[in-house]
């Protein structure tokens, strides 16, 4: 009788009668507020550089160096295949160190902001550098120089994109490569979505408006796009400042910063 109380008045039922089960729903469910907010931070980076880089050049020389068929790409890398990769990231012991996060705690962390805003001002930086003056960094000639160039800079765009969901894993912390093997899915994104960039880039240049590009255009690319991951380690040696204040059950903010692991 007195069992059977409190358990239509409890919050939680163990029903295998092993208490490490509740540890265990804890830990996945701190995973998924985790990885919604890892591609919450991919989706808004990619959604900010794409509509700047279009806007300001747009602006300033009346053409926009992203095609629609190219931003269709980049949705989906952002929409679906983003969210596959991030969203199935298995749970890591290191989430049960950190306290539960309030009920009036914002989903976008001022460590996401940070990292957000840096991402997106390297990778702007350089996106727009190449679109006004690619021509002469670049030594690009021929007929086609506008669609080369164009062609270039969605192709580093992309993979700028593909690097920053490898920096995604982990917002706090420097290794972000720590237990990728063992996220299958993740792999299996990223490299469907190498392939497809190639095919997009070099067989599809009627749909997608592009051309096929050098082996050192496309090395290029890579080595920009790659360079966020150093980018990534900057922005993590940045302290983000946090509140400090004590959640309902009496836990304190753990300091945020770098964990250099």
């Amino acid at each position: 009788m007195h069992y059977q109380v409190a358990k239509e008045s409890a919050d939680v039922i163990v029903l295998d009668d092993n208490f490490s089960t509740i540890v265990n729903v804890a830990k996945r469910g701190r995973a998924v507020y985790v990885n919604i907010q890892k591609f919450v931070q991919f989706q808004l980076t990619v959604s900010i550089v794409a509509l700047m880089i279009n806007f300001i050049s747009a602006c300033i020389s009346g053409s926009a160096p992203l095609s629609v068929v190219q931003l269709l790409w980049v949705n989906l890398i952002m929409d679906t295949l983003g969210a596959i990769a991030l969203a199935t990231e298995p749970p890591h012991e290191g989430l049960m160190s950190k306290p539960p996060v309030g009920r009036e705690v914002s989903l976008i962390s001022k460590t996401m902001w940070r990292n957000m805003i840096g991402q997106s001002i390297y990778q702007l930086a350089v996106l727009l550098v190449f679109n006004f003056t690619g021509h002469q960094i670049l030594r690009i000639e021929g007929s086609d120089t506008t669609t080369v160039l164009h062609t270039f800079i969605f192709n580093t765009f992309v993979f700028c994109q593909v690097f920053n969901e490898i920096n995604c894993r982990d917002m706090d912390k420097i290794n972000v490569f720590r237990g990728i093997f063992g996220s299958w899915i993740f792999l299996g994104v990223v490299v469907s979505t190498v392939i497809f960039q190639v095919i997009i880039v070099e067989f599809l240049g009627t749909i997608a408006s592009t051309t096929p590009l050098s082996w050192e255009l496309w090395l290029l690319s890579v080595l920009i796009g790659a360079a966020s991951l150093m980018v990534a380690v900057i922005l993590k040696l940045i302290p983000v400042e946090q509140k400090n204040t004590k959640h309902h059950d009496g836990y304190d903010l753990l300091p945020n910063g770098p964990e250099l692991a």
